[in-house]
């Protein structure tokens, strides 16, 4: 085991003298390397004997002292500059900065290659990679019979935090967090710095924004600073991965002692072990998801005929079969299409958008007066809400409640996206269900037809257009349109007048002249001048019912043949 203070009993590169940093004269060295660039620190490891020139810091002051710093907080065994080339001496506040940090500085007689020397002490600290390897082996070993037996990362995260001596932290890809472990003698603890709830972002968005997308950027473990308050602690993070697939980052929280080679090489072998497991868990949650899906499409699709077979799988996938359900479904569209986009990166962005809107469902799922179920298809949002039979059925006006507390919060989340809300009845057994969804989904299709601008509806509100558009023939309402108000229509064609609207209007406002002029934005005068040319017009009072009923249908027929005016 080669130390500082022996170098300078090997004869073959005498004249070599410690300047600074007395302190650290029996700091241990693993490796050799030359340092001549600034960018370099991520890269370096605890141990390591840098050799330099001085050429990337000779005319930089504040260069020199953060060398100094930084090659101290990772525990390299020392820094050896070439005099000569491109300093006569060593700067007086690198030799401050050393002694203050304990690293040896050290200068290098002009004679010696760099290479040359890099040979030598390597030959010499040669012999300590013998144990070096074998506690390596030893932990490579603990790590592969956790993945035999199905340990997981909380064990990999627990004997890891025990062998480095530091808390660690384990996140997704997305910064999520997966697993954490405290350790006994952290002074900073986890829980007062960081949001630890599981499968939440832990860390700030400063913090995540520092670290390279890049994962050819992050060769080895890298060195951030996590600010909190007036804390500022120290961290390492190293990214699980497989060829050029994250799976998510170690981040060790650095506040019980610094690293060591060994805990280095401990973290690239646990990194790797933690891929494999997010690849198994992976690849797991995927045939679960496909077994939900085809349980939840054989729902909703009516094609579950067996009350015990439907018991079974209601079990095994939260639903309560004797609760009377009602399902909502979200149309998810982007407002502006992308025309140089690709089908994949379309598709894929769609897939995030969905995943974010089921996660805010059930950020929001308190709001419900039933317990929510949710998932997505392709770019639709379905939910599930299942209510005892013990309690009174949901009203619309709850249902319609909770879809505007969701329609708002999609609409502040996610931007540039267009949001329609069906709803369908709630129905008193969970084999009705796929009528309540079925329903969803006509009225969104309905809301697209006839474009009455609104987001959020109930099927109820669209039972009368249901009722006309899949029973009568196309022919028979144009004709049924014509007789009743087709005057009105023409004269708006002929003269740019909106009497339509203007009927449509009324009838929204139960026929109150003032709430329509106020609606429309009209002086009171001229709405009821305008009702008056339409009683003109269809040559009628507007009074009696039969006659207001079928305006109304007529109305509705308009908006299924013209939904684009």
């Amino acid at each position: 085991m080669l130390t500082v203070e022996e170098l300078f009993s090997i004869k073959a590169i005498d004249g070599i003298k410690i300047i600074a940093g007395k302190d650290g004269i029996n700091n241990e060295i693993s490796i050799v390397n030359i340092i001549e660039n600034p960018d370099s620190f991520d890269w370096l490891s605890p141990n390591e004997l840098l050799l330099s020139t001085g050429y990337i810091f000779k005319e930089n002051e504040e260069l020199q002292n953060t060398i100094i710093k930084e090659l101290a907080e990772i525990n390299c065994a020392g820094l050896v500059i070439k005099m000569k080339r491109y300093f006569d001496k060593i700067p007086q506040n690198m030799i401050d900065q050393a002694n203050k940090y304990g690293l040896p500085l050290i200068e290098l007689p002009f004679e010696y290659t760099l290479s040359r020397v890099i040979s030598i002490i390597n030959e010499k600290a040669s012999g300590r990679y013998d144990q070096l390897n074998r506690k390596t082996l030893d932990m490579h070993n603990l790590f592969f019979r956790i993945t035999l037996e199905g340990g997981g990362i909380e064990k990999i995260s627990s004997m890891l935090s025990a062998t480095i001596n530091n808390p660690i932290i384990i996140v997704d890809k997305d910064w999520n967090l997966l697993h954490y472990t405290e350790h006994t003698d952290n002074k900073i603890p986890l829980e007062y710095c960081l949001d630890l709830q599981k499968n939440r972002q832990v860390f700030n968005n400063e913090f995540i924004e520092s670290i390279p997308q890049n994962i050819s950027e992050i060769k080895k473990s890298i060195k951030r600073k996590y600010h909190l308050e007036n804390m500022e602690i120290k961290c390492r993070i190293l990214p699980a991965a497989v060829s050029k697939e994250v799976y998510g980052y170690i981040v060790v929280w650095q506040t019980v002692r610094e690293l060591t080679e060994f805990d280095y090489i401990i973290l690239e072998q646990a990194s790797t072990v933690m891929a494999l497991e997010r690849i198994k868990a992976k690849e797991i949650e995927i045939v679960e998801l496909k077994i939900r899906q085809d349980f939840f499409d054989d729902l909703l699709s009516g094609k579950i005929t067996s009350n015990e077979t439907l018991q079974t799988l209601c079990d095994l996938h939260g639903l309560n079969p004797s609760y009377m359900y009602y399902s909502m479904v979200v149309n998810v569209e982007p407002k502006r299409f992308n025309k140089n986009e690709d089908m994949i990166s379309g598709k894929y962005r769609m897939e995030n958008i969905a995943k974010k809107c089921v996660e805010l469902v059930y950020d929001l799922s308190y709001k419900a007066d039933g317990e929510i179920t949710c998932f997505y298809r392709n770019n639709r949002i379905i939910i599930l809400v299942g209510q005892s039979n013990e309690r009174p059925p949901i009203s619309v006006i709850n249902v319609k409640q909770f879809a505007m507390n969701l329609h708002e919060t999609f609409t502040n989340k996610i931007k540039e996206t267009i949001f329609l809300i069906g709803i369908g009845q709630q129905y008193r057994t969970i084999n009705s269900l796929h009528k309540s969804f079925s329903e969803a989904n006509e009225v969104i299709r309905l809301m697209q037809q006839v474009n009455e601008k609104k987001e959020i509806s109930h099927f109820e509100d669209y039972s009368v257009y249901h009722l006309l558009d899949s029973n009568i023939k196309i022919s028979a309402l144009e004709d049924f349109f014509t007789k009743c108000i087709g005057k009105i229509f023409e004269h708006d064609k002929m003269h740019g007048t909106s009497y339509i609207a203007t009927l449509e209007n009324y009838f929204i406002n139960n026929l109150n002249v003032s709430e329509t002029a106020k609606a429309m934005f009209l002086h009171r005068n001229t709405l009821i001048y305008r009702i008056d040319k339409i009683k003109e017009i269809l040559n009628t009072d507007l009074k009696h019912s039969e006659e207001l009923l079928r305006i109304q249908i007529a109305l509705k027929i308009f908006r299924i043949l013209y939904k684009n005016l």
